[in-house]
């Protein structure tokens, strides 16, 4: 017995049993009330932005890491997006989410760990976007001297949009078209972004774009150097000038920009000329023009007058015409009967020439006459006629000697008639066959 008392003695006094959520919420509330109010430095891990708007990201040094939120409403009050990699001063408490069994810290507000973590996030991003070409400056747009829509991207409200429109009134009167948008704090490079975008979109689109600001902090010009507005400006169609802050601040749409402005107002001077001055410069010109017109008008009435001295009198001119003229009248005058008596002439010459030839043709129509006489009389048919006779063969060829005399018929002329005789052998009498007599209505060969 004394055993069994000694074990009891030696146990732990029987403790409640715990459910896991009563666990879980005990676990909440203690840490809950020993960090309600704390601040952690760290850099920003694995940012994720949900569609409520809410922003779940991890705070982490070279040892640990914790994971924290940012919800909407306390993130839309910072001025400075969350950007990965960015090292803040995280300003909040630490809970835990009983259903994965963490502790998070819920952030309520956060700045920059020092203006140097911001710088290097700058320096970072535009060294990176002169890389992809966005700052050549190949690329930059010539702003037009004479525009007629000027549109402008700024606060609606402030001294920034008054002062672009009175210097714009003053210098060079024009419509302006004003996009009002954001231009500090969450969403307020969005509203930029989107407004660059828009001016190019519309049919009508303005002649330059003015996007403006005032002066501020880093972190209040900080939505200018976010990488959508800085796209947007590179992109734009239109001719760009950025008009951030005072001359000193430098933002990254500045690179971007067609054409930086110190100031806002610098920005209304350089999208449009002064139009008084505008309008003294043509007057000058104008008088410069008039002056140089009637200098040349004097040079050449003076060119003129020299090289009228030089010139003949028209007047005699025409009086030696005039004179020449009546000359040759006179002396045509004169050869008209001349020409028509020589005309006379030479048709009498040549009217007696005509009459040559009929006694020509007489004596050569005599001449053909005997001719032909003489021809007639050497014809092979009045030689015929005076006792001779014509042997020729079969082919018409003539048998001129007895020699020749040919074996086949042989035909005989004579003026009255053909006859075929062959020659005979030895002691066989000559056969002959009697040609009838030609016709007398055969022409004669001549």
């Amino acid at each position: 017995m004394t055993e069994n008392l000694t074990n009891s003695l030696n146990q732990p006094p029987l403790m409640p049993i715990l459910s896991v959520s009563d666990l879980s919420l005990a676990l909440k509330r203690s840490v809950e009330d020993q960090f309600n109010f704390i601040r952690i430095k760290g850099e920003i891990s694995g940012l994720k932005r949900h569609s409520s708007g809410h922003i779940y990201y991890a705070l982490k040094d070279e040892n640990a890491v914790i994971d924290a939120v940012s919800w909407r409403g306390s993130y839309s009050r910072n001025p400075i997006q969350l950007e990965e990699g960015l090292e803040i001063i995280a300003t909040g408490r630490i809970t835990t989410y009983p259903a994965r069994s963490k502790y998070q810290m819920i952030v309520e507000s956060y700045e920059a760990s020092g203006q140097g973590a911001l710088l290097k996030l700058l320096e970072d991003r535009k060294r990176a976007l002169a890389a992809e070409g966005l700052f050549a400056a190949e690329h930059k747009k010539k702003i037009p001297p004479f525009p007629q829509t000027i549109g402008v991207i700024t606060s609606p409200t402030g001294a920034v949009i008054r002062d672009i429109l009175h210097r714009i009134q003053d210098r060079f009167p024009c419509h302006v078209i004003v996009w009002p948008v954001l231009v500090q704090g969450p969403g307020a490079a969005e509203q930029v972004a989107a407004a660059i975008q828009g001016f190019n979109a519309v049919s009508q689109r303005p002649d330059v774009l003015i996007v403006a600001r005032g002066g501020g902090s880093l972190e209040d010009l900080w939505a200018f150097n976010e990488e959508i507005v800085v796209r947007a400006a590179a992109a734009s169609q239109i001719p760009l000038i950025s008009a951030i802050g005072h001359e000193t601040d430098t933002t990254l749409i500045d690179y971007a920009a067609d054409l930086r402005a110190p100031t806002p107002t610098g920005a209304a001077e350089l999208a449009v000329p002064v139009l008084i001055d505008l309008i003294n410069y043509l007057q000058d010109r104008a008088r410069r023009q008039q002056d140089v017109m009637r200098q040349i008008i004097d040079n050449r009435q003076l060119r003129l007058a020299a090289l009228s001295r030089g010139l003949v009198h028209p007047q005699r001119l025409l009086e030696e015409r005039m004179q020449r003229v009546d000359d040759w009248s006179e002396r045509l005058g004169r050869c008209l009967p001349q020409f028509f008596q020589n005309l006379e002439d030479r048709l009498k010459m040549t009217f007696s020439r005509l009459r040559l030839p009929t006694s020509t043709l007489e004596i050569s129509e005599e001449r053909l006459k005997q001719l032909t006489t003489r021809l007639e009389q050497a014809s092979f048919e009045k030689v015929l006629e005076r006792g001779f006779l014509m042997a020729t063969t079969a082919q018409g060829e003539p048998v001129t000697s007895a020699k020749d005399f040919p074996e086949a018929p042989v035909q005989l002329t004579f003026a009255d008639g053909k006859v075929l005789v062959t020659k005979s052998r030895p002691g066989a009498p000559a056969s002959r066959s009697r040609s009838p007599k030609p016709n007398p209505e055969q022409p004669r060969l001549f």
